[in-house]
């Protein structure tokens, strides 16, 4: 990512209420997709006609469930939002007109929402919100947070039809090879990359670079340096439009951490706090850093080993954490090491940390929000990092390491007065037990290894 610089105020494909008015009276715009993301980061919702929402917008509602079921779209018994004694009533949703997008669809904007209940007063649980009370924490210290995604997928051959007939093994890559940084692209490949980008365009999400990455049919797509929660909105609206294109052009996209054996895909957090128009990190390389950033990294590597089910929600998240993979297997810092957790990186006011933590299937208004518990974490209580790692990151053994499984870090939030502090009680135990879902899932289930070494060796 290059150094990160403020996106401008006016961003193509956002449009003001009253654009949106005017579009709708020359019914150039027909339809709203409001949207409440979900537990997974998943845009949940409905299409409605852009004409009634104008009439109707303070009184959409839908079902509580979207924020208590499992991947599957199951309700889950235990939540304190909403269960089955409680009949799974609707909540309030509440449309933020800073948010009206255009979809590369015709006549359609996507417009993201809060959820909130019957008294006005917004869900804790919902990862939007989550965002926003971790955003006002920092804005406390008087600070504000920009930030740069950075995505990682997996792009294949046929549509998810053909995908899921195929049980989701075996399927062809978009690229013959390991493409890093190349830029002699497969026809289709290079057909997609331009579509992509004028996909984005419309929708007001325009991408600072897109490269092919280390393994076959694996794309690399990072986004300008912004204000937080629009970054988070930009990035699930990026992957809405993924997987629509991908189908039209018969191809499948996953953002799994690891969709195969030895191919790892990433969400890495750029990331940055300021002082009205000053960099809190700016530095030159060699200097000593800004005690603000020097807490930073103290907190995140104090702080996110017990907030794994944040940002690291299935059980898929922690096959990706394997040595020399690029994806960190200790809690360790470092100037410009790709193999740290917190990676220090960029130049001047440019300065900044990369979070190499997430997976690709991790929710990124979750995966920010725990990164900035940590970081305030660190703020408040004036931490001071551990040295930097120097060497080889992942022989670290004076850094912790991260959890090997879903259930050992679930063990470590669910029992963590850090996490109880920053989320509260009513969040932990909501994420804790759709954690416990997940691991619970995978018990007693047989995988392909455990056929390959033992059917006829035990």
């Amino acid at each position: 990512m290059a150094e990160p610089t403020v996106q401008p105020t006016a961003r193509s494909g956002i449009l003001s209420p009253a654009d949106l008015r005017d579009a709708v009276s020359r019914e150039d715009i027909t339809t709203v997709l409001l949207a409440v993301p979900d537990m997974m980061g998943r845009l949940k919702g409905k299409r409605l006609g852009a004409a009634r929402f104008l009439e109707t917008m303070e009184s959409q509602e839908m079902c509580a469930y979207v924020l208590a079921t499992d991947v599957d779209m199951n309700p889950l018994t235990g939540f304190d939002l909403t269960d089955w004694e409680e009949g799974y009533g609707d909540i309030r949703v509440l449309p933020d007109m800073d948010t009206i997008r255009r979809l590369p669809y015709p006549g359609t904007v996507l417009i993201h929402a809060d959820a909130a209940h019957a008294d006005g007063t917004f869900v804790d649980v919902a990862p939007r919100r989550m965002l926003c009370t971790q955003l006002a924490r920092i804005a406390r210290l008087g600070m504000n947070v920009r930030v740069g995604l950075e995505s990682e997928f997996v792009l294949y051959r046929g549509g998810q039809r053909h995908a899921r007939a195929a049980g989701y093994r075996g399927l062809t890559p978009v690229g013959l090879h390991n493409g890093d940084y190349s830029l002699d692209h497969p026809p289709e490949l290079m057909q997609f990359f331009l579509d992509l980008g004028d996909a984005l365009s419309t929708a007001g999400t325009p991408v600072e670079a897109v490269k092919t990455e280390g393994a076959r049919g694996q794309i690399e797509v990072t986004f300008p340096y912004g204000e937080a929660l629009r970054a988070c909105d930009a990035y699930t609206a990026y992957k809405h439009i993924v997987k629509h294109l991908a189908e039209q052009q018969r191809m499948t996209p996953t953002f799994m951490a690891v969709p195969e054996t030895g191919v790892g895909s990433g969400l890495h957090i750029h990331l940055s706090l300021w002082f009205d128009d000053r960099n809190a990190f700016a530095c030159q390389s060699g200097q000593d850093l800004p005690e603000s950033m020097k807490q930073a990294i103290a907190g995140l590597v104090t702080a996110m080993p017990h907030l794994g089910p944040l940002y690291a929600p299935t059980v898929n998240s922690y096959n990706r954490y394997l040595p020399h993979s690029f994806a960190p297997t200790r809690f360790s810092w470092g100037y410009d090491n790709r193999g740290c957790a917190v990676r220090v990186t960029g130049h001047g006011e440019g300065a900044h940390l990369e979070i190499r933590l997430p997976p690709a299937n991790a929710n990124p208004y979750l995966a920010l929000s725990a990164s900035l518990a940590a970081i305030h974490h660190g703020l408040t209580n004036h931490l001071k990092p551990p040295p930097p790692c120097e060497g080889e990151p992942y022989e670290d053994s004076d850094a912790l390491p991260v959890p090997g499984t879903l259930a050992e870090a679930l063990a470590d939030f669910d029992a963590s007065s850090l996490a109880q502090e920053a989320f509260g009680g009513a969040v932990v135990r909501h994420y804790a037990h759709a954690a416990r879902a997940g691991v619970y899932a995978h018990r007693g289930q047989v995988g392909d290894v455990e056929l390959e070494r033992g059917f006829l060796r035990d």
